[in-house]
């Protein structure tokens, strides 16, 4: 699961990320979306048609850019939208919605809605992810400093790894509350936030807006609105692992809708006395998760649960995050491996037309 790595001058959201990668980290979708700034988002309208208008923000401790066609005011009002999430869920600002949970050291805690629908969706997850995905990691994820270089020690992760349980989480629709049954759990989110942002700016794109299609980019998640103006499919490339802050490719996905999301180890790393510690935790030890990928890529409908099998095949490693998306419907894998080598899930080529 996700930990507390960050920049120096903000720990926010996707510091407790695990599948949540820079911007230029994991994913290049076609076509390039715009350059970014940092808030308030930037943006070039155009008029509806082929030519589309695109606009950036900086959120959930990422860049995030919009291609839209069709709307013209859609970039603002979706860097609007991610400044009012990055709010509710950001696990180091004080007055978030999850960093009330967090200090209420037991007590209910009135929440907005949209967080207690993340954290029913969360939760439900949860339930079926076998240990390997678990949003109370915070216990632990915020022990772990990898800007800072600060691993703790054995024995505070063996004092916090008996708080790490999400069954803990208690929500009560009625009065809109949330409550940590056990008073030293942290609801850490980074794991599936995201995602789960991604897929409701595409609900706002619909519900609000005459964009017709958009191109969505969260950092290493990539979520796709409506048909591509030109009628082929979305191409989206995967970045090599061994080359993250340049732009060469291992291989373009091409589909026609859905979202992408593309986790790796790579990115939040420091060495400690010989040691190499990477970002992602598995959430039954509190230590990097042992595993033989390097990166991973998540094809699915929902970007919400993109993102969190993206961390949860991590922890699973290849052949048994291979399993876990192809009991998914809909859902595939592509995994970059330790040695050099790719597998991928049954359903990979098949949902993607994958080209290397």
């Amino acid at each position: 699961m996700g930990s507390a790595s960050g920049n120096l001058s903000r720990r926010s959201l996707c510091a407790g990320a695990i599948s949540l990668l820079p911007a230029a980290a994991a994913l290049l979708s076609a076509p390039l979306l715009s350059g970014c700034a940092n808030t308030p988002a930037t943006q070039q309208s155009s008029d509806a048609g082929s030519e589309p208008s695109t606009g950036s923000t900086f959120a959930f401790d990422t860049y995030c850019t919009f291609t839209v066609y069709g709307d013209g005011s859609a970039p603002a009002l979706l860097a609007k939208e991610c400044a009012r999430y990055d709010k509710l869920f950001n696990l180091y600002d004080e007055s978030s919605d999850i960093a009330r949970v967090n200090a209420a050291k037991g007590a209910a805690v009135t929440v907005d809605p949209a967080t207690l629908d993340l954290l029913e969706q969360a939760l439900a997850f949860c339930a079926s992810a076998q240990g390997l995905f678990d949003i109370s990691i915070g216990a632990v994820s915020t022990l772990w400093d990898f800007s800072a270089g600060v691993r703790p020690s054995d024995a505070d992760i063996a004092n916090a790894l008996p708080h790490v349980n999400w069954r803990c989480v208690e929500l009560d629709a009625e009065q809109a509350t949330v409550r940590l049954a056990d008073p030293e759990a942290k609801i850490d989110l980074g794991g599936i936030a995201k995602g789960y942002v991604a897929d409701r700016l595409c609900e706002l794109i619909e519900r609000e807006t005459h964009a017709t299609a958009a191109v969505l980019s969260l950092g290493g998640n990539i979520a796709l609105f409506g048909e591509k103006p030109n009628g082929e499919p979305w191409e989206t490339g995967i970045r090599d692992p061994n080359d993250p802050g340049g732009a060469s490719v291992v291989g373009t996905a091409r589909v026609d809708g859905g979202s992408l999301v593309t986790s790796g180890l790579y990115e939040r790393t420091f060495e400690l006395d010989g040691v190499t510690y990477w970002h992602i935790l598995d959430p039954r030890t509190g230590l990097p998760v042992q595993t033989d990928v390097v990166s991973d890529t998540i094809f699915c409908p929902s970007s919400t649960l993109a993102d969190a099998l993206s961390t949860t095949l991590f922890v699973a490693g290849s052949r048994g995050g291979s399993a876990l998306a192809d009991a998914r419907e809909g859902t595939a894998a592509y995994f970059i491996l330790q040695d050099g080598t790719t597998a991928e899930s049954s359903r990979w080529q098949e949902l993607t037309d994958f080209r290397a």
